[in-house]
């Protein structure tokens, strides 16, 4: 496997690959969700490329940013272990060469849900995504519909911009007691982290969206916001100092 930091050697190496390329943006700390994009990748495309960047301009809290958790080298023996062709890890200086003066924008979706919460967060999801495809050139993108609002705005912008590449959605992998798998879950307490799988627990029953609420919060959360998005039933709840996020197919939980 391939270790590459800097854009020129990344732009030397994709013009060399032949057949098919996928692509995979992760920001490490990797988990059975990230290694389950990459194995649907990995079936479908002659290369897979993947991504380790912890994306500074997608963080509206510098807290939260200094937290994320940085595990590279185990990162890499993951992806070397389930044959990934070549792993980018470049700093920002590469990604961003004009300290983030140009940004990429929308201004609907990117404003409800998680947007309304986090001024700013999906101006640099964009930014760093439309950077990361333009360099891949990639056939293939996989992420995961655990961040639903942020895949289809990823969506979006690949057919505004009419960026040649597909954008394959791949399903949320649980923990055996359904909390959604996250890098920031081990950042919960073992308190907060018996109490966390109550979040689907409660998407997932026939309670009015109020009554969700009310008993999220009633346990320990502060609901950010709990919301349909087209066939999805969307929440964000704070558990202690972690974000977390969920969602359901919407005959999986009541709409009112």
């Amino acid at each position: 496997m391939h270790q590459i930091k800097q854009i020129n050697a990344l732009q030397a190496y994709r013009a060399e690959l032949r057949g098919t390329v996928g692509f995979v943006p992760t920001m490490g700390a990797l988990h059975a969700g990230h290694l389950s994009l990459i194995e649907v990748a990995l079936n479908e495309n002659d290369h897979v490329l993947v991504s380790i960047f912890v994306n500074p301009t997608q963080f509206d809290q510098s807290s939260d940013l200094e937290n994320y958790p940085n595990q590279l080298a185990e990162d890499l023996r993951q992806l070397e272990k389930i044959g990934v062709t070549a792993v980018f890890t470049p700093d920002y200086a590469a990604l961003y060469p004009d300290n983030y003066n140009y940004q990429i924008i929308e201004k609907e979706l990117s404003q409800r849900f998680c947007g309304a919460h986090r001024a700013g967060h999906f101006d640099g999801v964009l930014s760093v995504v439309i950077k990361l495809l333009n360099l891949t050139v990639s056939d293939k993108a996989y992420f995961g519909e655990k961040d639903y609002q942020q895949l289809q705005l990823i969506k979006g912008m690949v057919a505004a911009f009419f960026i040649p590449c597909e954008i394959v959605a791949c399903p949320i992998i649980r923990e055996p007691d359904g909390l959604a798998m996250s890098s920031r879950n081990v950042r919960l307490s073992a308190v907060e982290r018996k109490i966390a799988p109550e979040l689907y627990a409660t998407l997932i029953n026939q309670d009015s969206l109020a009554d969700k609420t009310s008993h999220l919060n009633d346990i320990g959360f502060e609901v950010d916001y709990l919301e349909q998005l087209d066939d999805r039933l969307l929440i964000a709840a704070r558990l202690g100092q972690v974000r977390l996020i969920d969602n359901v197919p919407i005959s999986a939980g009541a709409r009112s």
